[in-house]
């Protein structure tokens, strides 16, 4: 299982006020284990379409900024109000249908987060047209193209959106074939004719728009968004107008709060996935608030751009994943500046993607005490693309890492007994009817009674009352058995080994499917492990898993780890700190960055064969 937040010493201060609904669920039980878990709540009446939230802000509040980024040059910001974000949408809803696009030819977005980029995107969604937003890794990071070959022959894009077409060029040129019309924001493509956002912008109004308009139901497709889950191979998310709409009505009531004031979010969540796109703008325009494009990552390199920002622009409201809270503490820890202006109006933070370290969190803690004299409420969930992707929430009561709550209104939750876990299932209006052109991968995501499969196991918080809401037990497709017969529960398992080794390391890949030992392949943090031997260079994982610092490191916190095992399911007897990046073309790493166990044991046979050859080879640390 996932190990509870050890206590803070910031835990006795109050937690800031806010308003929150209850989570009241009826449970039902069959005979065979399967449980039913249902909200009491019913689902609030939703819009129709997601772009009846922009009219309606439009007319409420027309000058407030929707969307705002840094100008090119760095300096000050480039915003769109709400009135300017309808106004844009509106001419290139006209442009877009023009043009030859549907469904089968959509329009697509290779470059990532700008207000281009949006909105060729509400233009899109106010003609009634799908787009599907590409991660840039596939364009940026690839060497050969092939997961961008791979998604334009699964979506044949009718128009495809770059932001700078020189940057993107290598790409254009391999992929995109000379039929599909490319528009970009600037820069050239050799032997290819560009046509320029701006005359997009610049076209004239159809007499029809708001008829097309008016005729888009909740079951027209708004978007796709691409996810590889266990595969490595791109699957087509259909994402229909029902599936945002309801979702946002599911957080409005959850979260009471979003109503009561709108909310202001410094944001860098990729468009590509649907933490940045669905939730994330999604939260922002249902309930009028402010979206800043943060141009900074959670890395060495892009976090300042991030703590530039947010000393400027003060959230109500705070989304990252765990490493982005785990680079940003630091900062908030010895800027004072920073402290206060990002604590100023804060109402809650939000993490997705992973647990959330104790370490981090109780920092987080003890930074907002010592700013507000309060606990800032850390949020988390549990979702997915397929849920779009609200479906389970937490209080700020009962919020843990590794803890997912229970289902919001509108959606129900089905546990189904599988290998001594419950796989958990959902079904609801925020559900996608399924993958686009993929009837088979559709078929299999379906239950007898219509639930999705998320794949995933819960267990209860606790056994003796699920109204107390369930933990996350790791996805079904990792976990094996070890030749003794034993099932390995590989996320628990991976979860509590990367708590144990912070802040050394990104991630683990568990290895010991039908051999005698559980062992692991370690994905050094570079940045974590210059904390053990600071004259380790910035950039070099071989020098980092070959420091004896490092490895003596590792070994006091493999030692320290194997003493509180109970069996051989849940003890490293081996590991290697991997020398070499994890490569998106091989599939071993998806374009948000998350690992494939699967593709990294297979791709690294060798080192896993290292791992169990005996004598123990020399980069092997084993643990008696």
């Amino acid at each position: 299982m996932i190990r509870p937040l050890a206590a803070s010493a910031a835990a006795p201060a109050p937690l800031r006020e806010l308003s929150f609904a209850p989570l009241h669920v009826a449970i039902e039980r069959r005979r065979d284990g399967t449980l039913y878990v249902r909200p009491t709540a019913t689902l609030a009446d939703y819009p129709t379409r997601i772009t009846d939230c922009l009219l309606h802000w439009a007319a409420q509040a027309p000058d407030r900024v929707f969307m705002a980024e840094r100008d090119r040059d760095g300096g000050g910001w480039r915003t769109l109000s709400y009135a300017q974000m309808l106004h844009a949408a509106r001419r290139i809803a006209s442009a877009l249908l023009t043009r030859p696009l549907s469904a089968e030819r959509p329009v697509m977005m290779l470059s990532g987060n700008s207000l281009d980029h949006a909105q060729l995107a509400f233009g899109a969604l106010y003609a009634g047209l799908p787009h599907v937003p590409v991660s840039p890794q596939y364009s940026l990071l690839s060497t050969d193209f092939a997961k961008l070959g791979e998604v334009i022959s699964l979506l044949t894009p009718g128009l495809v959106f770059v932001e700078d077409a020189s940057l993107f060029a290598a790409a254009l040129q391999a992929r995109v074939p000379p039929d599909v019309e490319i528009v970009a924001s600037r820069g050239a493509l050799a032997g290819r004719k560009l046509m320029p956002f701006d005359e997009l912008l610049a076209a004239p109004l159809r007499a029809d728009l708001e008829a097309h308009h008016a005729a888009i139901t909740p079951d027209h497709i708004a978007r796709f968004l691409l996810t590889s889950g266990s595969t490595g191979n791109p699957k087509a998310v259909i994402n229909t107008q029902r599936m945002l709409c309801a979702n946002q009505m599911m957080l409005r009531q959850a979260m009471i709060f979003l109503g009561e004031q709108p909310p202001v979010i410094v944001d860098w969540l990729p468009w590509s996935h649907t933490f940045g796109s669905n939730h994330n703008i999604g939260l922002t325009l249902f309930n009028g608030g402010s979206m800043y494009l943060d141009h900074g990552k959670p890395t060495p390199a892009g976090i300042g751009d991030t703590i530039a920002n947010l000393r400027e622009i003060a959230p109500t409201l705070y989304f990252n994943v765990p490493k982005g809270f785990e680079a940003l503490l630091p900062a908030l820890r010895q800027d004072a500046g920073l402290r206060r202006t990002f604590f100023s109006r804060l109402q809650a933070m939000f993490f997705a993607g992973a647990s959330l370290a104790a370490h981090v969190w109780e920092g987080l803690d003890q930074v907002a005490v010592e700013q507000t004299g309060a606990r800032v409420p850390m949020l988390t969930g549990f979702g997915s693309t397929e849920t779009a992707p609200f479906f389970m929430a937490v209080t700020p009561q009962s919020s843990r890492s590794g803890h997912v709550g229970l289902p919001a209104a509108g959606n129900e939750a089905k546990l189904v007994p599988c290998h001594g876990k419950l796989e958990v299932r959902v079904r609801g209006p925020n559900v996608t009817p399924g993958y686009w052109r993929q009837p088979e991968l559709t078929a299999r995501a379906f239950d007898e009674e219509g639930y999705y499969q998320l794949g995933d196991a819960l267990k209860p918080a606790d056994p003796d009352d699920l109204s107390a809401g369930f933990d996350f037990d790791g996805r079904l497709s990792e976990d094996f058995k070890l030749a003794s017969g034993t099932w390995v529960s590989v996320g628990p398992l991976r979860a509590r080994l990367i708590a144990a080794c912070a802040p050394l390391v990104r991630d683990v890949v568990i290895t010991g499917l039908d051999r005698d030992e559980v062992a692991a392949l370690v994905l050094l943090d570079l940045d974590g492990c210059r904390r053990i031997n600071p004259l380790l260079p910035a950039d070099d994982l071989a020098a980092c898993a070959a420091d004896l610092q490092v490895r003596a490191a590792f070994r006091q916190r493999f030692a320290s780890f194997g003493q509180k095992a109970t069996g051989s399911s849940n003890r490293i007897s081996r590991a290697i700190l991997l020398a070499e990046p994890l490569s998106i073309d091989r599939g071993e790493l998806t374009d948000k960055g998350s690992v494939n166990q699967r593709a990294v044991r297979e791709h690294r046979g060798h080192l896993v064969a290292r791992l169990y050859a005996d004598p123990p080879p020399h980069d092997v640390i084993a643990l008696s």
